[in-house]
């Protein structure tokens, strides 16, 4: 690997938007692209860049990865140059031959369920917990079972135990609750599928209790700016030891992330498709870093005093600042508060 540490330990690369399921939150659904998928060689240079960055973790997402022809030619050229290799399925597409790819390659496998069959199938489509369940089982069996991760709707906002059980069963090492954003699909369905800042608070609660619950079993995270907030009011003392280590849910787009999609453009946020920054084909994954450190808009973003509304007033400002993806989709403005918040700050208490 590249001698100097680079900023993230990984950086994801979307490799395609196609899937073979319907589900009804999908961000990156095919009739939301915009831009083809690059090819095989140009696959190889991603990888590249992500070397030169000096990233240990190569990410693969989509979209469903495993409906791509070449996947298992790119993952095996990212693990000859010494890559860790982490993937993400839906079990759509899972197969024997498919697992046997994974497993000679050692790549470490992620797994979306919604909850428990019921909402999860309400969600994803009749038999796909099935799926994803058969995936878990033969992934752990052959020891690289990596995290359950849940999106967060009306439908499973109440199952999340039943996610942390799955994983303590199946030795995954993490389960992921993503907060829900309208983004593609999600935002064509918001209304029926957004939970409501009170359904947050209680979820984010719960999840905290399960955190406590399962410590030393499962490692429970979250991304939701917000759970930052939580955290903090229900456990002081230990926060930030939390929060600087162990926290996934800040948010990004101030600079702190960058990552790949199908056509090789670069962008800020795992969600939002508005603000590239680049292409792979003609700029380096080293050099677009650099420019995004010194981004007027990104800076901006960063410098959480520019935030508006109760965002811009709230204690919790620093450690949290909503989603800005969020916000934007609601408000049109980027800096605007989070509306999927239900906390009032304390100035607007007092006034």
């Amino acid at each position: 690997m590249a001698t100097k540490k680079a900023p993230l330990y990984m950086v994801t690369w979307r490799c395609t938007r196609r899937c073979v399921g319907n589900c009804l939150y999908c961000s990156y659904t095919p009739e939301h692209a915009k831009d083809d998928e690059v090819d095989t060689k140009t696959a190889y240079k991603i990888v590249d860049e992500v070397y030169y960055f000096g990233s240990p973790c190569f990410g693969i997402s989509g979209g469903e990865p495993l409906i791509r022809q070449d996947i298992f030619d790119i993952i095996e050229y990212a693990k000859k140059i010494g890559f860790g290799v982490s993937l993400i399925t839906s079990g759509f597409a899972f197969d024997e031959k498919r697992l046997n790819n994974l497993v000679r390659n050692e790549v470490y496998t992620a797994v979306s369920i919604d909850g428990d069959r019921e909402s999860n199938d309400t969600i994803r489509g009749r038999g796909s917990y099935d799926k994803a369940l058969y995936a878990v089982k033969k992934l752990s069996e052959n020891g690289i079972l990596d995290c359950i991760v849940t999106t967060m709707t009306k439908y499973n906002i109440k199952d999340s135990e039943h996610v942390v059980e799955l994983a303590e069963e199946y030795d995954a090492r993490m389960v992921v609750f993503h907060n829900l954003v309208p983004v593609g699909r999600a935002g064509s369905n918001m209304p029926n599928l957004a939970p409501s800042p009170e359904e947050y608070e209680w979820a984010f609660n719960n999840i905290y209790d399960l955190q406590v619950k399962y410590a030393g079993r499962v490692h429970v995270n979250v991304y939701a700016p917000f759970y930052a907030r939580i955290v903090r009011q229900r456990n002081p003392t230990n926060f930030w030891d939390w929060f600087q280590n162990g926290f996934l849910g800040k948010c990004t787009i101030g600079g702190n992330y960058i990552s790949i999609t199908e056509n090789g453009d670069y962008r800020s946020c795992g969600f939002n498709e508005n603000y590239r920054l680049g292409n792979v084909k003609y700029k380096g994954l080293k050099a677009t870093w650099n420019e995004l450190q010194r981004s007027k808009l990104h800076l901006k973003l960063r410098d959480k005093s520019n935030l508006k509304g109760k965002c811009g007033v709230c204690e919790y400002r620093e450690i949290c600042g909503g989603c800005r993806t969020r916000a934007e989709y609601y408000t049109g403005d980027l800096f605007e508060s989070d509306p999927a918040c239900a906390y009032v700050p304390k100035a607007l208490r007092e006034t």
